[in-house]
């Protein structure tokens, strides 16, 4: 054979060697494929706990009031939320149905601050994440404007209420992205307004890519303070009736917590808000505490 037909050879030999190996293991990826899917199907399968009814309608216009009325919760148990093959058990836990919250009643009226104090485990965020239906209560009812927000649109709920945690979610993405997120047609002017009162914008005006500046993963590129003030920001951006804060200056050091507390009072102007903390600075301004 000439040199030229041996190097040829030997480059065919070569570009078939893979599409060859990957038709011998074909099934072994359709198998591994199949059984991806049944567990996916499972996931789809599964019935959410909070469902909106068919008649549930919108959040009313206007000033909206929070109110518990004599709300009792307990946590589901893990076989109602999860699956034994995602948690890599053989049995998943039936323990459940302890009550964490025994007949709760408070109403902070429209515009009100009403701050929630206690120690850790008393329930208070518990009583956060009622409000805006990620579960719902067993007994009593919880409302928003008069009506069980179970009666309610879960679109409305999501537009009429802004939440703050003390761990604020930030995307991989710019910070323009992460403002608007809160709302997609906000205008230039309308981002940098927000930033101002949430005592951020020097800050944004002085990184090399101002508002196309890429945050990092769960914001790690911003310090803690900087994180809650743009989360604050993306609150402000919403403009929500309600606001919830759930312990939204803690782990902060005392410079970080004076820039967040100013950011705050400017989210809870003119707001009906329910505050949860620690703190005496963070509650000392509330009209009534529970």
């Amino acid at each position: 054979m000439d040199p030229g037909a041996v190097v040829a050879l030997a480059l065919l030999l070569t570009r078939m060697y893979a599409p060859l190996t990957a038709l011998a293991t074909a099934r072994v990826e359709v198998m591994s494929a199949l059984v991806s899917f049944e567990r996916v199907f499972e996931v789809l399968d599964l019935e959410p706990l909070v469902a909106e009814k068919p008649d549930a309608r919108p959040v009313p216009a206007g000033p909206v009031s929070v109110e518990f009325d004599g709300a009792r919760f307990s946590y589901p148990s893990a076989d109602k939320v999860s699956l034994a093959s995602l948690e890599e058990v053989a049995n998943l836990d039936t323990r459940g149905g302890v009550e964490v919250l025994h007949d709760v009643s408070f109403r902070a009226e429209p515009g009100q601050t009403v701050a929630l104090v206690g120690s850790s485990g008393a329930g208070k965020s518990t009583i956060a994440q009622l409000v805006p239906r990620l579960y719902d209560v067993d007994g009593g009812a919880v409302r928003l404007a008069g009506v069980d927000v179970r009666d309610l649109t879960a679109g409305s709920i999501r537009e009429t209420l802004g939440m703050v945690t003390q761990d604020g979610h930030l995307f991989h993405d710019s910070i323009r992205s992460n403002l608007l997120l809160a709302r997609p047609e906000a205008a230039e002017e309308e981002l940098w307004d927000v930033l101002r009162r949430a005592r951020l914008d020097d800050l944004v005006a002085a990184l090399p890519d101002g508002l196309d500046t890429i945050v990092g993963e769960r914001g790690y590129r911003l310090s803690g303070g900087e994180r809650q003030r743009l989360t604050i920001a993306r609150l402000l951006l919403a403009q929500p009736r309600v606001v919830i804060l759930d312990e939204a200056t803690a782990h902060l050091d005392s410079t970080s917590e004076a820039a967040v507390q100013a950011a705050l009072g400017e989210a809870l102007h003119g707001r009906t808000a329910v505050v949860i903390a620690h703190r005496l600075s963070t509650v000392q301004t509330a009209d009534a505490s529970w």
